[in-house]
């Protein structure tokens, strides 16, 4: 990928990030272990998505894989022995991971996967971290913990719950096996499939439809679907309401009365 843009300092060359417009890109970049995440990479993800999220221009963040071949294919192993042999070791690396997927999860602007090759393991866990996802007709995923003896946590497994449902859930973890684009598709786990060839071009109109309309509308459908994940009890449903009322005072509505009325696109600002 050779995207022009404003590229972002990160913590590792595994990790790129740039601004394209409206459109932050998050490019995982490891094709030689098929992106397979390292701590570093995990690191690298939470700071990046955090500059994203207090970015007015940035609207919309695209994550990938690097190359043809993979989104993520898991976490990296041949880390383990190093960054994984202790106890302690352990639990550092399960915080950094938990931190960053709960960065990605709570992200304030909407987040797409473009899923391309094998997507597999964290990298599923990404992809259902993601608000859309984008999958090419070569896509392959699954969670193979079964098949490697590895404990699964609560909060991966009901997030992909709340993607999939339980049952879906259940065959796919059961099972451990990779599961086919189509096969993504017809659970729920994707919301799109398009072909390889298309994938690219297709994720960008998307972001680029996205980032076209009204921030504060986009930003208070995302509130509300956060706070839809979280358990009844600890809904912020006065925030939800606050951001709703804050679209009909803002500039923003006017103009989208006014360009309806002048038969034009609008031109939203976030304010």
């Amino acid at each position: 990928m050779n995207h022009p843009g404003t590229p972002l300092q990160t913590l590792t060359e595994k990790l790129v990030a740039r601004k394209e417009g409206h459109i932050g890109w998050i490019v995982f970049n490891n094709p030689a272990r098929h992106n397979a995440v390292s701590l570093e990479m995990w690191q690298a993800l939470t700071v990046v998505l955090k500059a994203y999220t207090e970015d007015p221009e940035v609207r919309v963040v695209i994550l990938r894989g690097e190359g043809e071949k993979a989104f993520v294919a898991g976490a990296d192993i041949s880390q383990f022995k190093e960054k994984r042999s202790s106890p302690e070791a352990v639990a550092h690396y399960n915080a950094t991971a938990d931190e960053a997927a709960e960065v990605l999860r709570g992200c304030t602007k909407p987040t797409i996967a473009m899923v391309r090759g094998y997507c597999i393991g964290g990298g599923t866990g990404i992809a259902v971290n993601c608000d859309i996802r984008i999958g090419s007709d070569d896509a392959r995923f699954g969670v193979p913990a079964a098949k490697l003896g590895l404990g699964y946590r609560f909060a991966g497994i009901r997030r992909l719950a709340d993607v999939v449902g339980p049952a879906f859930t259940a065959e796919i973890f059961y099972t451990g096996r990779q599961f086919s684009a189509q096969e993504a598709l017809q659970m729920g786990l994707i919301n799109r499939l398009v072909p390889a060839a298309e994938l690219e071009q297709y994720t960008q109109d998307l972001a680029q439809t996205i980032g076209n309309n009204a921030p504060l509308t986009i930003a208070s459908v995302k509130r509300a679907l956060l706070e839809y994940g979280k358990d009844p009890a600890e809904r912020d449903l006065a925030l939800c309401q606050k951001m709703v009322d804050d679209c009909y005072v803002s500039a923003d509505y006017k103009e989208g009365q006014t360009a309806f009325m002048e038969k034009r696109k609008p031109v939203f600002k976030g304010a």
